[in-house]
């Protein structure tokens, strides 16, 4: 069937999760942090992921938001950095990281194409809200679905049923995008088309479905359609 709406995951696909690290670590008097902003910004958004997945599993879903500060603490202990300063200032960034600079042109493409445009995220609303306000990005959307809607994190069957409630649409009608794997692969067990941006060149999660595109950005969106 023809494909009716695209869907994105939001975090590391529309919008750099490293952002918030890096910005802090260029700032003024931050010289501990720039010695450790890698290694902080992929603990953050390691422990951020593992966490919704045991979430997931155990049933005891919070707010994304309370996730992503729970995996921030876990990563500035690791890293060493005792300050309460910093802290504040990198979470408040999060809530102001740009989107990758392929995204609003892929976006009005789509647009002029004629196809809905949706973010699908485990993040609260609020949270997206405010990325999407940051970015500049809301005129190309058509809907912000997130998980607390459903309260479970992904990739459980209920959140990506939010789509089909949304836009009416049958799974094999949407393309879903996303730049995590584990992601992918549950969208594509669930009949979504689905692309997968593969932006550091991993290797293929070897899980229960495969994505049916991989990209190294998200520049060719439109031509999939």
């Amino acid at each position: 069937m023809a494909i009716k709406v695209c869907v994105f995951d939001a975090y590391g696909t529309l919008f750099d999760v490293a952002a918030a690290a890096r910005v802090a670590a260029e700032e003024p008097g931050r010289g501990a942090l720039a010695e450790v902003w890698p290694q902080l910004a992929a603990d953050w958004r390691a422990k951020q992921l593992e966490y919704s997945w045991l979430r997931a599993v155990t049933g005891d879903y919070v707010p994304f938001w309370q996730v992503t500060k729970d995996g921030l603490d876990w990563a500035m202990e690791r890293a060493g950095l005792d300050d309460m300063e910093l802290r504040e200032r990198l979470l408040a960034l999060y809530w102001e990281l740009p989107a990758y600079r392929e995204v609003p042109m892929m976006l009005a493409r789509l647009r002029a194409q004629g196809i809905g445009a949706a973010i699908l995220s485990n993040g609260n609303r609020d949270m997206l809200n405010g990325a999407v306000d940051s970015a500049g990005i809301g005129e190309f959307l058509h809907a912000v679905l997130s998980v607390e809607q459903v309260g479970i994190f992904k990739p459980a069957r209920a959140v990506y049923d939010l789509v089909g409630a949304e836009f009416g649409c049958a799974p094999d009608e949407v393309l879903f995008v996303s730049s995590n794997g584990w992601d992918a692969a549950g969208a594509a067990a669930y009949g979504f088309e689905t692309a997968w941006v593969n932006r550091m060149g991993l290797p293929m999660d070897r899980l229960m479905a495969q994505p049916k595109h991989v990209l190294t950005d998200l520049t060719t969106i439109p031509e999939l359609v």
